[in-house]
């Protein structure tokens, strides 16, 4: 299929974009190529787009539909089949938000994690689920640094939702490592000292996986997420990884891969125990590794797409050609009338 797709959330699309697709990615006429494209993936001008034959639309972000009318000429959903991933717990009210789309049944919401199609009220719209795949950076971790690594982005605009407030009270059991765009600004924030915070900043994903993997354990103590992908690549890399037990972590951390638990205690607890075991921490590291590579590869999660991709293509060519009889049917009448009134 030739699927029409925005380059937003980089993680994920690493691993869509892997796919046996063509895929067209739209850019502003006035920007460059995005970067490390595969082979199957192709950067096209938005201005050019109208002249693209696409059999699918992958929607992420709401202004794309309109974009899609835009630059296409095509209706998705009517014109051109499409589904939305929603990629994102709701933000104002997180048990009875309505989705933007809830009120349609033409465009599929598809949920990146259980929890979410859990919590998201999506009305009439039809919803599927298809987890997160992570292509293998391999079993990277030494765990050489008797530290704890961390990855977030913004942590200190987000606070509470990325649980930045829970940082210094895990400082004081090892040395935070801090990953990710504007880790900078943690410092000044909560007070830490270069002893009890060291911040590593935003790097490239694969230099990120060597670094991190020199750390100890992973630190995961967000509150209110869909799913972070940096914890499943830490997993991955064969990282033990402690995690709040909030959203979708209680169906992708088993307790053997390190500590799950709702109270940063026991978390606290567990930390200390890997700071003084290295060979608990790497037992736990490998059980984390065995169940992520199990649960969220990357072959399951491209085949997963290659499903929904078929069936809802197919289902929407049925529903074209139910529309197109049916308008033939209301439109035979009146030529028959047309036609009598000829003959008379």
């Amino acid at each position: 299929m030739r699927i029409l797709v925005w380059h937003v959330h980089g993680g994920w699309m690493n691993a869509f974009l892997r796919g046996t697709h063509e895929y067209v990615v739209p850019r502003p006429d006035d920007e460059a190529t995005p970067p490390h494209l595969p082979d199957r993936a192709r950067a096209v001008a938005e201005s050019a787009l109208r002249g693209e034959e696409v059999d699918l639309v992958v929607l992420q972000r709401l202004e794309e539909l309109a974009a899609v009318e835009r630059l296409l000429g095509r209706v998705p959903g009517r014109d051109v089949p499409a589904v939305f991933v929603e990629h994102n717990t709701p933000k104002e009210r997180p048990i009875d938000q309505r989705h933007p789309l809830a009120e349609q049944r033409a465009i599929p919401i598809v949920h990146v994690t259980h929890f979410n199609r859990l919590v998201w009220d999506s009305g009439d719209a039809p919803t599927a689920v298809i987890e997160h795949g992570v292509p293998d950076p391999g079993a990277l971790y030494t765990g050489a640094l008797p530290a704890l690594g961390v990855v977030v982005n913004e942590p200190v605009r987000r606070g509470r939702v990325t649980g930045t407030d829970l940082l210094p009270a895990f400082a004081e059991i090892a040395p935070l490592h801090a990953f990710g765009i504007d880790t900078d600004l943690l410092p000044g924030a909560l007070g830490l000292g270069p002893d009890r915070l060291q911040v590593v900043g935003d790097l490239p994903t694969p230099l990120l996986h060597g670094e991190l993997a020199r750390r100890r354990a992973y630190l995961h103590p967000l509150r209110w997420t869909s799913l972070g992908l940096s914890l499943l690549e830490a997993m991955s890399l064969g990282m033990p990884v402690l995690v709040l037990a909030t959203t979708e972590a209680a169906r992708a951390v088993p307790p053997e891969a390190g500590a799950i638990s709702s109270d940063p205690d026991d978390l606290r607890a567990a930390a200390r125990t890997l700071m003084d075991d290295p060979d608990e921490a790497r037992r736990r590291g490998l059980a984390a590794r065995a169940f992520a590579r199990a649960h969220y590869g990357l072959e399951r999660f491209l085949q997963d797409w290659d499903a929904l991709f078929e069936e809802h293509v197919a289902a929407h060519a049925a529903a074209r050609r139910r529309r197109a009889r049916s308008l033939a049917h209301a439109t035979q009448p009146a030529l028959v009338s047309i036609m009598e009134g000829t003959d008379r």
